[in-house]
């Protein structure tokens, strides 16, 4: 007699159960010995549900992320996730997906395709659910955001991939360098040069071009250990030789009595215990009013020995500030 699969098949469980989040496709099923007829069967007993041309789902419900991924990936097989849903530290409301070039496919609500020549190098087909590297998806992420013009908004997106550590500026820079073409390819590896020596935020990487760097200030360690307080703390900028500590204040940060009392905390104790001052600069200072914030920050540090003369940058006013 012809073998019949079952909806209770331990090859099929394992498919459905440990592998793929509960969503199989067609030919897998048939690769496990079944028939239409035992497709339809299951189907109609509502053990399984088509959700896309032969993808299939093991419930009614509304679909998991994961599910999401995984039917958009054997709708459009083969394909990979890419960008955004590849990215470590990202997750974002669409589902980007990476098929071959001159592909021509149907919209899946809710998906987008990428097209890349480059599938069978850059990306993992032993993940589950397969997707691009993560130096890889880094940098298309990079790319995409600065096309559209939003440079910060890279930066952040480069932060949140190597804070999770997946990611290191050593991978990234391989990652650029495998590549041909790559849209402003000085501007993406300065992000990763910036990363690398502690700039941490975008209103990190603010203030280290558009107020130190573009007025001469001098620079010094950022993501400096202090324990003045007693614990570990992290401070942006320690400017050792003169006594000055910069701390880049974001808002997601510091709104809150109780993050105030932290910050004023952590200054009062580094003055009692090295007699450094803190400046505090916001996004604010930083990105609306550059030149008067470097020149603020000059005289503080021409007051501790700074000998060094404030430089002009092509946003500075014509006198004073």
């Amino acid at each position: 007699m012809p073998r019949h699969l079952d909806f209770s098949d331990p090859a099929l469980q394992v498919i459905l159960r440990r592998e793929q989040n509960g969503v199989v496709a067609r030919g897998q099923l048939l690769g496990l010995g079944g028939t239409d007829h035992d497709i339809a069967r299951m189907t109609r007993r509502r053990e399984l549900r088509q959700v896309e041309p032969g993808v299939y789902v093991d419930h009614t419900g509304v679909l998991t992320r994961r599910q999401r991924e995984w039917v958009a990936l054997f709708a459009y097989a083969p394909a990979a996730l890419s960008h955004e849903s590849a990215m470590p530290g990202g997750e974002p409301p669409m589902i980007h997906v990476c098929v071959g070039p001159d592909r021509t496919l149907r919209p899946i609500a809710g998906v987008v395709v990428h097209r890349s020549a480059h599938l069978a190098s850059r990306v993992d087909w032993r993940r589950r659910p397969p997707r691009m590297v993560p130096p890889h998806a880094t940098i298309d992420v990079l790319e995409a955001r600065i096309r559209a013009d939003d440079v910060a908004g890279a930066y952040a997106a480069l932060t949140r991939a190597c804070f999770t550590r997946e990611v290191v500026p050593r991978t990234l820079r391989a990652a650029l360098a495998d590549r041909v073409k790559v849209t402003r390819r000085a501007l993406v590896a300065g992000m990763i040069d910036d990363l690398e020596q502690g700039a941490c935020s975008v209103l990190e990487r603010g203030y280290l071009h558009q107020v130190e760097r573009a007025h001469g200030l001098p620079g010094g360690r950022r993501q400096h250990t202090s324990h003045a307080t007693g614990s570990r703390t992290e401070q942006d900028l320690r400017i050792e030789e003169f006594g000055v500590v910069v701390e880049l204040d974001g808002r997601a940060y510091h709104d809150g009595a109780r993050a105030r009392d932290n910050d004023a905390r952590r200054d009062l104790a580094e003055v009692a215990a090295s007699d450094a001052i803190t400046l505090r600069v916001t996004y604010g200072l930083v990105f609306d009013d550059p030149c008067r914030t470097a020149l603020w920050v000059a005289r503080v540090l021409q007051r501790r020995g700074w000998t060094g003369a404030l430089r002009r940058c092509p946003r500075c006013p014509g006198k004073g500030a």
